[in-house]
């Protein structure tokens, strides 16, 4: 099985106060982003399964729209939130103060099978958080140590609240910059498995419970190459960090995972990505790049092309 996530951000804000989308309603924009997919073919996949993850408040509004259409035209497309509370709904429990927050009962409820949790986004928005509290912690390695394994355990506690409400998970991990360091590929590897080491086996605590009735995905991110004018890996980067990532997991924990790419995945670079024997899919965000850079349906299928 390849599992492709699509990551729709923000993309539904139009272009008129900043965003990028062509659609003023950002309910015209499901309609279509879901009409094209279908048009595309790509709910109709073989052993393939396309997530799309959606801002909160378009989730029912994607349910409604792939339910419109015959089961065999959508068997492939699901709908996934972008992440969920480290608390959740339960009886007996808290019901309902989960002001701002997505609690995971929630997003089940709305139709999301799926759910991203550790993106690199939202584990850099964890961290400017804790930066508010104490600056200081940012600009000493120790600290900063501290603070991201503080991160990583609240991210645990998203993926179990997760797999808690039957939903499947993409934890996404992946190293800085800073965190890489100075020097040739080979001096960089045992601070790379460092990094990763620590987030995987923080991250997947207990998840084991929860197999294999749910299922877990790993989307590899380097942080260090998101971004215009970055530069992504070659294919023997992202061999060896896919491979270790496999390698820690079932040491660790017993189980395979499956490992998809993110980070600058698009139409130039998806065929070699997509060979990599320990690569099972990829997360996808943009698909255009250049004019009107944009997620377009038609970019994702090309995409997907390169993965069959």
């Amino acid at each position: 099985m390849k599992y492709i996530f699509v990551n729709l951000k923000r993309f539904d804000v139009p272009k008129s106060m900043g965003g990028i989308c062509q659609f003023e309603n950002p309910a015209d924009w499901v309609e279509n982003v879901i009409k094209e997919s279908v048009k595309n073919g790509l709910g109709k996949l073989d052993d393939m399964l396309v997530t799309y993850l959606m801002p909160e408040a378009l989730i029912l509004k994607t349910f409604d729209e792939l339910s419109s259409y015959k089961e065999d035209e959508t068997a492939t497309v699901k709908i996934g939130s972008q992440g969920v509370f480290r608390e959740n709904v339960r009886k007996g429990g808290n019901f309902g103060a989960f002001t701002t927050n997505l609690p995971a009962a929630a997003a089940k409820n709305m139709g999301c099978s799926w759910s991203i949790i550790g993106h690199s986004e939202e584990r850099s928005d964890k961290l400017g958080i804790l930066g508010k509290f104490d600056p200081a912690i940012l600009k000493e390695l120790s600290g900063l140590k501290k603070a991201k394994a503080c991160i990583d355990r609240m991210i645990n506690e998203e993926v179990l609240c997760a797999l808690e409400s039957k939903i499947d998970v993409l934890m996404c991990v992946g190293e800085t910059s800073e965190e890489k360091g100075e020097g040739d590929f080979e001096t960089q590897k045992s601070r790379i498995c460092e990094v990763l080491s620590s987030q995987l086996e923080i991250g997947l605590r207990g998840v084991k419970d929860y197999l294999p009735e749910r299922k877990i995905v790993i989307g590899y991110e380097p942080i260090w190459a998101i971004g215009p004018g970055k530069t992504p890996p070659g294919e023997e980067y992202i061999s060896f960090v896919s491979a270790l990532i496999k390698d820690i997991v079932k040491s660790k924990f017993g189980f395979d995972v499956p490992v998809v790419y993110g980070g600058g995945l698009k139409e130039e670079n998806a065929g070699m990505i997509a060979k990599i024997d320990t690569i099972d899919g990829g997360l996808v965000a943009l698909t255009k790049f250049t004019g009107d850079i944009a997620f377009e349906p038609e970019g994702l299928r090309n995409i997907i092309e390169k993965y069959k």
